[in-house]
């Protein structure tokens, strides 16, 4: 990774509160914006504007969880000025509205997460493997962790997963029913012990992925694939889905009777 798109990170991260736009940034690491853009985008997976948008949403996630301030004030408080334009992309990031971002506490109190597996087996690709955590992510976690998994059509997580799954302590998985396609394997953890606030927002940001796009068609059916687990440093793109509710029985009660309506 170029050391200017780790500087432009760094940049950014740190001044996401403010309107900057990617001529401040470009000019802080002494590149020209197109430049800078093609460079950045190389080296984190996503463009500068979107890598801005996904520290601000992490910390409008936090201000709906911990205020009671409405959306539109967060809305404006993180750096947007259209409340449409924040509910809109906050969705697609996150997989759920602002409102119901913030019911999820009381949601997964009554459904708390559980180990499962999304996608139809038997149809489609399968791609299994392990998730290992590092020791810097064991000693974050400090002690069991819940562990996300899924195929994400982006090298950045974002929106829901095309195919996921909550691991048990064994780590392994058996991800099934991928359509043909190009994806990136992605996974994170969260401390499995920890407050479903802190799940949601977690305080560190232990992630991994596939170093290469898994591929999925007639003549490549499936894929094995093992990702280990590392602490990132805090500049770094956060995990904006919310994985938890995907993997509560509410969920996946909606997947099974949405499976069985397809079927009918």
């Amino acid at each position: 990774m170029s050391n200017a798109a780790v500087e432009a990170a760094c940049f950014i991260a740190g001044h996401a509160r403010e309107p900057i736009t990617l001529s401040d940034v470009a000019d802080h690491v002494g590149y020209s914006p197109f430049h800078l853009a093609r460079a950045f985008e190389r080296a984190h997976g996503q463009p500068p504007g979107r890598f801005l948008a996904a520290h601000r949403f992490q910390r409008a996630k936090r201000l709906l969880l911990d205020t009671d301030e409405r959306v539109s004030d967060i809305c404006c408080e993180v750096g947007f000025s259209s409340v449409g334009t924040f509910t809109r992309r906050f969705t697609a990031d996150i997989g759920l509205s602002p409102v119901q971002f913030r019911r999820l506490p009381d949601l997964l109190s009554d459904a708390p997460p559980r180990p499962v597996m999304t996608g139809e087996p038997g149809v489609g690709g399968a791609v299994t493997g392990a998730v290992h955590l590092g020791p810097d992510a064991r000693l974050a976690l400090g002690g069991d962790a819940a562990i996300y998994v899924g195929l994400f059509p982006q090298r950045c997580p974002r929106g829901i997963p095309a195919v996921g799954a909550l691991l048990d302590e064994q780590g392994r998985f058996a991800l099934t029913g991928i359509g043909t396609g190009t994806y990136w394997l992605l996974a994170t953890a969260f401390a499995a012990r920890a407050e479903h606030t802190e799940q949601l927002v977690p305080g560190w940001n232990v992630v991994g992925g596939s170093p290469t796009p898994v591929r999925i068609g007639p003549a490549r059916p499936g894929e094995d694939r093992d990702i280990t687990l590392r602490v990132v440093p805090p500049w770094s793109a956060p995990v904006l889905v919310a994985l938890p509710p995907l993997a509560s029985p509410i969920a996946q009660d909606r997947r099974r009777q949405a499976l069985a309506a397809s079927l009918r």
